[in-house]
């Protein structure tokens, strides 16, 4: 409770206090400054406004320097008349001096009343205004009173009869003066015996009577013969006086903190209140919430224009294992962050606001979910999800991140600010690191206290060595003078237990040991070291601690210098201060870069609106789910014709390779039709489904991208090309076809062509153009394959200069001895026996054309496709007039179609497959697609890494940052208006 030193109390305190030893004693530390002040130093008459340091320890007060001296005797000769005067004298002195002390006594007990009276008013003084939150109360507060008595609430306040009790206990205190009434009737200078009395010293000044001195010089002999009868008990009654001043300042203290009690559930009752009123009116944000929103947004922006971020922060620097989390912890009160044994745990920078709130809670800033942190399984879980975040932030192959997690925490009582919590920095990379770590740590570091308005709060582990300590030699290349660095000294009830000589942690506190400089000291304690612990018990820990410390005890550290309430009200007072000093600065800054930005969009984009990222990718948007509508009214008619002619396309060539010439072959029309019908039922079982699905699909595709394209003829704006691309191929991408649409496919086209049955002629007559331009189409193919093979003829040869090569003239000699062998037997098989294959051979040997038996039969197998296929179209002529007998099933006669009937069951086949085809794109699958299209654009919405990757160009990023440097001036401004009103 006391100052001590000249420069640190008050002229009362300075003269009653002695500067040679010390007592202990138990005071709650946090509380110690304010209570002084109540008790000594608001009444003193020092005219210096500057508040001394704490202190929490204080002095022995000094014995009586000397005793009273008898007076001597007089000489031998003087006779009665020189005795009988001093008796006169004496008995005047002792008169005059018993009226002094009545007035002493009636003194004594007016000033104590006028100092209570004065106390239970800085009481009355130190609780907050709550006009200043007038702002943050709804309406209906104001009408609490025909709810609340207040008349009661008052009474609850404690009386002025409640108050006097805890002053000094003014009945012990006369009993003193019995040996004070000693001292003075033996001619003592009552200043001087009592100097290190404070209390008492106290009620005299107040009193308005000087103190008393003695001016008989005859007394000095009487002290000197009896100091040493009265020292032992003049100790006892200072001990006596000073135990009594302990026990009325701990009175004192108990009263203080019920009265902050009371003060913090009123407060809390309010803010219950106005967060009930949420709902009734629209919410004004808090200060340091707006300030807070300003910081998120400067996170996400990629500044132009040198224009910097130099907004005013707290930057928790530190090196690894040294305290940082915990001391960040101690400051919000709640243990929210992932803790870990040695390992590192920070990962990524995690930017914490603290406020002021009715309920204990925390809130990311991306997310609606309240986590209590009164409650363990919520404090869990958001140690959980940080330890998440952090981890899905670091990019593979890295060990930290630059990418911050943006946190808020709200509750009763704690200190407004901003912080950053940094990974702590490493002098050694381990195993399982990535190389540059170490490197990475230090460029964040720097790139946080680079700030110039950044409050630098350095961590320094107590329990290690000073010279191994890294962050303290970075802290001090940034902030060389110290005028933003906060120091913090961690872990000192280790440091004070481990080192051999205590005045080693005197010397960090006081700058003495480190190069660098700092605006405060401060020595804390988080525990003991147990991630089991709570707040409330890492506190308690902490005043215990320091009360019977003996670093306070012997004056090495000051009461504001320790424990981390005074760290966050100091850290809080110093952001504060930072903030009203930059941002109007700031503003300026931001309010320059926007006039810049929008200079030159005029210039450059003078008749287009200013959309952002998010607004263009809104439009796009809006225009691809438009074209994927467009799907819905293509006719049925226009599928219908897409699908078959695609699919005959996709299966013509099976058709006539494996189905129709095989079964050409045989000799007569019921080994033709049964062969037709085996090969037709193994490919419907097998490949037919599949292909139509794969067929369909892929005209669902094309015809999304027709309309894409036809849309973007319509005042389609380039910048959505990349967009749009991605959306249609992931889109595809994503598409499944229902499967079970291939089973009921696969029994239609079974049934389909199942059925032999032409009704009519006109089926007929379409069965035979289907046949005949199917024919004629592969006919053509194989005229062109064979062109091919033997090179130009001679008209091409002596029109266009051509030669056949070496290969194509061993072709086209092997051609005609091939032809001349159809033309003797027209009615030959596909394929050539062996011993004709040698025939050839020998016939192209003897006109010394040297030829290969492969080559033999791959021309063969040309020419006889060419002669079959010529054949076929003869016949299908014919087959013109035959659906007659196909009535009558070629009874009596010569012809037999029944490979016009093969081409009218795929034709037909193809018609009902298309038309089932169509049925599920119109009435399933284009859903389907716009379902996936909107699924994938949602997502692209959601991926700002894509968004930014698929729609960019110099147009975007510029309305981009217009969007961003006006929300953070409105911001600002918003900000710096409800700072001036705060004030």
């Amino acid at each position: 409770m006391l100052r001590v030193g000249s420069k640190a109390a008050c002229m009362a305190c300075r003269n009653l206090v002695s500067t040679n030893m010390g007592v202990r004693f138990r005071v709650p530390l946090q509380k110690l400054h304010p209570l002084s002040r109540a008790i000594h130093h608001r009444y003193s008459g020092n005219a210096n406004p500057q508040r001394p340091p704490h202190r929490t320890a204080a002095r022995y007060f000094t014995s009586m320097s000397r005793l009273p001296m008898r007076p001597p005797k007089p000489p031998p000769g003087s006779g009665g008349r020189g005795h009988q005067q001093q008796r006169s004298f004496w008995v005047a002195r002792l008169a005059a001096r018993l009226l002094k002390l009545r007035y002493i006594l009636l003194g004594s007990a007016v000033g104590g009343g006028y100092t209570a009276k004065k106390t239970y008013e800085e009481w009355k003084d130190m609780l907050p205004d709550f006009s200043e939150y007038n702002w943050v109360i709804p309406d209906f507060v104001w009408e609490l009173s025909e709810q609340i008595d207040f008349d009661k609430l008052a009474k609850a306040l404690p009386e002025i009869e409640e108050i006097a009790k805890l002053l000094p206990d003014l009945d012990k205190i006369g009993e003193n003066f019995t040996f004070l009434k000693s001292l003075l009737s033996s001619g003592v200078s009552l200043g001087s015996e009592v100097k290190g009395a404070s209390g008492l010293h106290l009620l005299l000044e107040t009193s308005g009577d000087p103190p008393l001195k003695a001016t008989d010089a005859s007394t000095s002999a009487t002290q000197d013969a009896d100091k040493q009868y009265k020292k032992s008990s003049d100790k006892e009654k200072v001990d006596q006086l000073q135990e009594e001043l302990l026990r009325t300042q701990l009175k004192y203290q108990r009263m203080l903190e019920r009265l902050e009690k009371e003060n913090k559930e009123l407060r809390k009752v309010v803010l219950q209140k106005d967060d009930k009123g949420i709902h009734q009116r629209k919410v004004k944000k808090s200060l340091i919430d707006l300030y807070s929103e300003v910081l998120d947004i400067l996170s996400d922006y990629d500044a132009n224009y040198n224009t910097q971020d130099h907004l005013p922060r707290v930057v928790v620097v530190g090196d690894q294992s040294a305290g940082k989390t915990s001391v960040l912890e101690m400051i919000a009160q709640a243990r929210i962050f992932p803790r870990g044994s040695g390992e590192m745990m920070t990962r990524s920078p995690v930017k914490v606001t603290l406020s002021e709130g009715p309920h204990h809670v925390a809130m990311f800033k991306d997310s609606g979910r309240e986590f209590d942190l009164t409650k363990e399984e919520d404090l869990a879980a958001l140690r959980h999800e940080i330890e998440l975040r952090m981890r899905k932030s670091v990019k593979e192959g890295q060990t930290v991140s630059c990418e911050t997690i943006s946190l808020s925490v709200k509750g009763p009582g704690i200190q407004r600010m901003v912080l950053v919590d940094l990974p702590g920095v490493i002098s050694t990379v381990t195993t399982g690191m990535a190389t540059d770590t170490k490197e990475t740590i230090f460029s964040i570091s720097k790139a946080y206290m680079q700030n110039p308005n950044a409050i630098i709060l350095c961590i320094q582990d107590g329990s290690v060595d000073a010279e191994r300590s890294i962050v303290t030699d970075l802290v001090s290349q940034m902030d060389p003078h110290g005028k933003r660095t906060i120091f913090v000294l961690t872990k000192v009830d280790l440091a004070e237990k481990n080192l051999a000589s205590p005045n080693r942690i005197q010397q960090i506190v006081e700058g003495k040991l480190f190069p660098m400089k700092a605006l405060g000291y401060f020595a804390v304690v988080t525990g003991k070291g147990s991630s089991a612990e709570s707040i409330d018990s890492i506190k308690d820990y902490e005043e215990d601690f320091f009360q019977n410390s003996r670093l306070l005890r012997d004056g090495m550290l000051k009461a504001h210098q320790v424990t981390t309430k005074n760290l966050s009200l100091a850290v809080s007072d110093c952001f504060w201060k930072m903030v009203r000093e930059s941002v109007e600065q700031q503003a300026d800054v931001f309010k320059a870069s926007r006039f810049n930005l929008e200079t030159e969009w005029k210039n450059n984009y003078p008749r287009l609106r200013e959309l952002d990222r998010n607004e263009l990718f809104e439009k796009a948007k809006n225009e691809i789910l438009d074209e994927v509508i467009s799907l819905s009214q293509v006719t049925p008619q226009h599928w219908e014709a897409i699908l078959q002619k695609k699919l005959w396309e996709r299966v013509s060539t099976h058709v006539i390779e494996n189905i129709y010439l095989p079964a050409a072959q045989t000799m007569d029309s019921g080994t033709f039709n049964t062969t037709i019908d085996i090969k037709l039922k193994q490919w419907t079982d097998k490949q037919l489904p599949h292909k139509a699905l794969e067929v369909a699909w892929e005209t669902l595709q094309e015809e999304f991208a027709r309309f894409m394209a036809e849309y973007k003829g319509k005042d389609q704006d380039d910048i959505f090309d990349k967009l749009k691309e991605a959306v249609k191929d992931e889109s595809i991408k994503r598409h499944k076809w229902n499967e079970r649409a291939m089973d009921s496919l696969r029994v239609i086209q079974h049934n389909a062509l199942e059925d032999r049955s032409i009704t009519d002629k006109p089926q007929w007559d379409a069965a035979i153009q289907f046949m005949e331009e199917t024919l004629q189409s592969r006919l053509k193919d194989t005229e062109s394959v064979i062109s091919d093979m033997v090179g130009p003829d001679w008209k091409q040869r002596w029109l266009n200069w051509k030669n056949r090569t070496p290969d194509q003239h061993i072709r086209n000699e092997t051609k005609n001895e091939l032809e001349r062998l159809l033309k003797l037997h027209e009615d030959h098989t596909a394929y050539l026996a062996n011993d004709e294959v040698t025939t050839v051979r020998k016939n192209l040997e003897g006109r010394g054309v040297e030829v290969d038996p492969v080559l033999i039969k791959d021309t063969w197998h040309q020419l006889y496709r060419r002669h079959f296929l010529q054949k076929a179209l003869s016949h299908c002529n014919l087959c013109r007039r035959g659906f007659y007998y196909y009535q009558r099933h070629f009874v009596d006669s010569e012809l037999e179609c029944n490979d016009v009937v093969l081409f009218w069951r795929i034709q037909r086949m193809l018609v009902i497959t298309a038309n089932t085809l169509r049925q599920q794109l119109t009435n399933t699958e284009v859903r389907r697609l716009e379902k996936n299209v909107k699924e994938v654009l949602d997502d692209f919405g959601e991926d700002l890494e894509k968004k930014t990757h698929l729609i960019t160009g110099r147009r975007v990023q510029l309305a981009e940052d217009l969007k961003k440097v006006r929300e953070i001036q409105e911001k600002l401004e918003a900000f710096i208006e409800a700072l001036h009103k705060e004030k």
